[in-house]
């Protein structure tokens, strides 16, 4: 998986390459594998001005401590100087790539559901973090704050119990909440075989102390959202209790409706999503 976030840089470069760590690190863990090496293209501004050497620097330094933390070495990579317009600047915008390999491919899990009446699964925690967020540039044109807090421990846990369902073969499906939170996440699980869900979100604010936007558009990390067949829901919250990941029920599979429910908040239909998630591009340019 490869993965950058130059909002993230743009407000704390050192953390913002971090994050771009743990999210390739996630996302290759989300399909069952085990990650073992990183790559990178660290793209920057003009080296000769002070700030944007500062910033190349931060990322550097934040991305070697993130693997030695995770305990990934970095395998190769190049890095890229000089991208601006005029005398502005880029965001400064390392890409990380993580490599993982999965010992048997039988064992592989999607990253949407195929099924009616799966339980989904919230795991990791929800934090009041949107500054940098999708939600932030598309609804308010900001940037501002500072990104989300990068706890590798945390996506070390999510990762190593994932892994361990997949190995079981308890998961239906899986997929990590990045870019867009939640929401997201829900779109492009549902429509990937064109399966909706029905979800509830009031025990989730509750427990983590979040409002219903944050609950849905939170770029926190560590989370991933995964599909338990209910045959499996003992054994895989038994799972969760025994590695100490948080995890909570917030919804089901749905293949009768077309849609994306969250209950008393909005009701999205599967066409209409498609149709606004395939034609951004096209819309562009038409």
């Amino acid at each position: 998986s490869v993965d950058a976030n130059g909002r993230y840089c743009q407000l704390d470069p050192r953390e913002g390459a971090k994050a771009a760590l743990a999210e390739a690190y996630r996302n290759v863990a989300a399909t069952g594998a085990t990650p073992l090496g990183v790559s990178d293209c660290l793209n920057f501004g003009n080296p000769e001005v002070p700030f944007v050497m500062w910033q190349f620097a931060e990322a550097v330094d934040g991305l070697a401590d993130a693997c030695v933390e995770l305990g990934i070495p970095v395998t190769g990579g190049n890095v890229s100087f000089y991208n601006q317009t005029g005398e502005t600047q880029i965001h400064p915008t390392p890409v990380v790539g993580v490599l993982g390999v999965i010992d048997d491919v039988a064992r592989r899990v999607p990253a949407g559901w195929q099924d009616d009446g799966l339980h989904l699964y919230l795991l990791g925690t929800t934090r009041d973090e949107l500054d940098g967020s999708a939600w932030a540039g598309v609804v308010h044109d900001h940037l501002g704050g500072t990104p989300p807090i990068v706890d590798l421990a945390a996506e070390q846990a999510v990762a190593g119990l994932v892994q361990a369902a997949a190995h079981e073969g308890l998961l239906a499906a899986a997929h990590d909440l990045s870019e867009g939170g939640l929401g997201v996440t829900l779109a492009e699980g549902a429509l990937r075989f064109g399966i909706g869900a029905r979800v509830w979100l009031d025990e989730l604010c509750d427990r983590d102390g979040v409002d219903l936007t944050a609950a849905l558009f939170s770029e926190s990390g560590a989370r991933i959202l995964v599909a338990v067949p209910r045959e499996d829901d003992v054994r895989f919250q038994g799972m969760c209790a025994a590695r100490g990941v948080p995890s909570l029920r917030i919804g089901a599979t749905d293949a009768t409706t077309g849609s994306i429910e969250v209950q008393d908040v909005f009701t999205i239909g599967l066409d209409e999503l498609r149709q606004r998630h395939g034609s951004t591009i096209y819309d562009r340019f038409a």
